[in-house]
């Protein structure tokens, strides 16, 4: 399955990233099971989670996700070699332990750790931006675990140009380590913060662009043609602002092209996302076996310069 070096990490990742959001929110620790063990064997090699998920859900206290892959990595060790785990630190996990102060980051990968089970993190990643910490102190905290062996390498989440800019500068000027990759929110509806500046950065500093919500929340999919259908999704009202005539359009594009390849809607927005000169991989995610040999399908298609055509005019 061919592969594609995440930037100036150096790591070889087949260009899909697994979400592992679902793992103790969606599905349960057995069905987690189940998707773990075909992730690896139709050949994907990277899991993304983060220390929040899933506190959102009201049983949840965060850290579900991480616990379950852990739990997954001890009951089958020879596995380890065969995944990245990519996590993230920062998000609201109650009191004190939010942000990218470098005292919380500090106690957070010990507590990533201690859930996955495992001795090193691949990609540790800043959740979201922290206008009370200053760039110096987060990257100078990344450094300490960089040279600890507890992180092999930083990236970032929903920063802007500017920020993301900043604290190049910062790294640079300081001597830290810099953010390697992004993850922005980025698919065939949503990618006006991806603006051309931020793709224009990413491009010229080498960073390895892992997308979230690669799906619009399943609204690529094809499934969600009306207000009727959101009972079927977890994020209706997030689903429910595509319901206009430019998200129309965007399917009526995708199920032509689908067709067209024998392939469904998600599959292909998910080539598309891949066929970005500036996108290393998309995140996706999957609650069943035949959800995720769909994914792994998208790996396989090649959208002519027509179809690219067409999806990026429908989605502007």
């Amino acid at each position: 399955m061919k592969k594609r070096v995440l930037g100036k990490t150096g790591f070889e990742i087949v260009p899909l990233v697994f979400g592992g959001n679902v793992f103790g929110w969606t599905i349960d620790e057995n069905r987690s099971f189940q998707i773990l063990d075909a992730i690896v064997d139709l050949g994907l090699n990277a899991i993304d989670t983060a220390d929040v998920y899933s506190r959102w859900v009201p049983s949840n206290q965060g850290g579900e996700s991480e616990t379950i892959i852990g739990k997954w990595l001890k009951a089958n060790p020879s596995k380890r070699d065969k995944i990245l785990i990519f996590s993230k630190v920062g998000a609201d996990m109650g009191g004190d332990h939010k942000g990218l102060s470098k005292r919380w980051i500090i106690q957070a990968v010990e507590d990533s750790l201690r859930r996955l089970q495992i001795d090193v993190i691949d990609l540790y990643q800043s959740h979201w931006p922290d206008p009370q910490t200053s760039y110096e102190e987060t990257l100078s905290a990344y450094d300490q675990l960089l040279k600890e062996g507890k992180i092999r390498a930083i990236g970032a989440s929903n920063l802007n140009t500017q920020q993301l800019s900043d604290s190049l500068t910062v790294a640079k000027n300081n001597n830290l380590p810099a953010y390697q990759t992004l993850q922005p929110e980025y698919n065939l509806y949503d990618h006006e913060q991806f603006d051309e500046n931020l793709r224009n950065l990413v491009l010229k500093e080498n960073i390895g662009v892992i997308t979230y919500y690669s799906l619009a929340s399943g609204f690529l999919s094809g499934k969600y043609r009306s207000k009727d259908d959101l009972n079927q999704s977890k994020r209706g009202e997030k689903v429910a602002s595509y319901l206009n005539k430019r998200g129309m359009n965007i399917l009526n594009a995708l199920d032509k092209i689908s067709e067209k390849h024998h392939a469904t809607q998600a599959e292909i927005a998910l080539a598309w996302l891949m066929a970005r000169k500036e996108v290393t991989a998309p995140i996706a995610s999957a609650t069943t076996i035949p959800q995720l040999k769909s994914l792994v399908h998208a790996l396989q298609i090649n959208l002519t310069s027509d179809d690219m055509a067409v999806l990026d005019q429908v989605s502007h």
